[in-house]
């Protein structure tokens, strides 16, 4: 299985640099039995009573830090929090950091982190000296969000980036990077999808700076997948559960939602609660127990995102819906239009 499987061209005016306004004027490209041109606006007459809504309920951090050890300057960007309560981050000039050094921050000279340990994978362990509400009103003042780095910002994010970068679903925080599917709900389409009998549920899934991390092995197989942390409650479990037995659908909100739940099945098919962390790498072959549908933002070629909505929708159907996507002026990424997906063995 090739990465050069996984390419196509993109033309650079196609990627979003603002999303649409409001947020559920975006185009909504419905891939089934055959491509049709939609507004996400449309989704309640694409679904039907009794199916069910999974979003990612994880809130987007101020993630990129200005650190200092002595006199030096090391650029951090948080990735995920970690089960005893450190961080694990990527650090510019990494090498220059060893396990016992300590970090400050401008913006927040109360807040200071020691270095636990230098990773493999060229990242730290970061433990911090706040906690809770402290830590995250530090993080407000001394971090900066860290946007795609296809999202052009000169002068940096701006006060309107924090407010469109942030879903509606927004609850825990801890990603990196936001959830984009749930960027198109506003409360107005929650409502007309509440009205059409869709219920909705959340899970977390923080999303860490390894999204934007390339495919570098030629065999795609080989690539390894940056762990996640996440966490399905038992409350969300069983109302998955209950929806399919009473032969609802599972729609999930983004490729973050659809992995977790996918993380979460059992193999019978089951959904179990969960929380940990999951790292697992979906390509065409993967055999979904959990999801039915799945909404999606359009994705980078030769990206782990386009490998994954290859294998939940067919390959060939979704090179096609990608070409069609391009030609027609779909935007494309982060702030860009979305897809409902219908599963290839639907």
């Amino acid at each position: 299985m090739n990465l050069a499987d996984f390419d196509f061209h993109l033309p650079p005016e196609r990627i979003a640099q603002h999303p649409a306004r409001p947020r559920d004027s975006a185009r909504l490209l419905h891939v089934g039995t055959r491509l049709e041109d939609r507004l996400v606006r449309d989704l309640p007459a694409l679904l039907r009573p009794g199916d069910l809504l999974v979003a990612n309920d994880t809130r987007v951090i101020p993630a990129r830090l200005a650190a200092r050890r002595g006199a030096a300057r090391i650029g951090i960007t948080l990735d995920r929090p970690l089960a005893d309560g450190s961080w694990h981050a990527l650090a510019r000039n990494a090498r220059r950091l060893a396990e016992g050094d300590a970090l400050d921050f401008a913006g927040a000279p109360e807040l200071r982190a020691v270095v636990r340990a230098r990773e493999p994978d060229g990242g730290v362990r970061l433990a911090f000296n706040l906690e809770g509400e402290a830590f995250t009103e530090a993080l407000r003042r001394a971090g900066a969000l860290a946007l795609p780095p296809y999202i052009a910002r000169p002068r940096g994010p701006s006060a309107e980036d924090a407010a469109d970068y942030q879903t509606v679903f927004a609850r825990s925080d801890g990603a990196v990077a936001a959830p984009t599917a749930g960027l198109h709900f506003t409360p107005s389409l929650l409502a007309a999808l509440e009205a059409r009998g869709v219920g909705r549920v959340t899970l977390t899934l923080h999303v860490g700076a390894g999204t934007f991390l390339p495919v570098r092995t030629g065999d795609v197989r080989a690539h390894r997948m940056h762990p996640e942390r996440g966490e399905l409650s038992a409350e969300a479990a069983a109302a998955i559960t209950a929806a399919r037995a009473r032969g609802g659908r599972v729609v999930a909100v983004g490729t973050t939602s659809l992995r977790l739940l996918e993380s979460a099945a059992d193999a019978a098919g089951a959904v179990r609660p969960f929380a940990g962390e999951t790292d697992l790498f979906i390509l065409p072959g993967f055999r979904f127990r959990i999801a039915d549908l799945l909404l999606t933002n359009f994705h980078l070629p030769r990206s782990t995102l386009f490998m994954l909505v290859c294998a939940f929708a067919g390959t060939e159907r979704m090179r096609a819906a990608y070409a069609h996507a391009i030609e027609a002026g779909y935007r494309f990424y982060s702030f860009g239009d979305a897809c409902l997906l219908q599963r290839r063995d639907a």
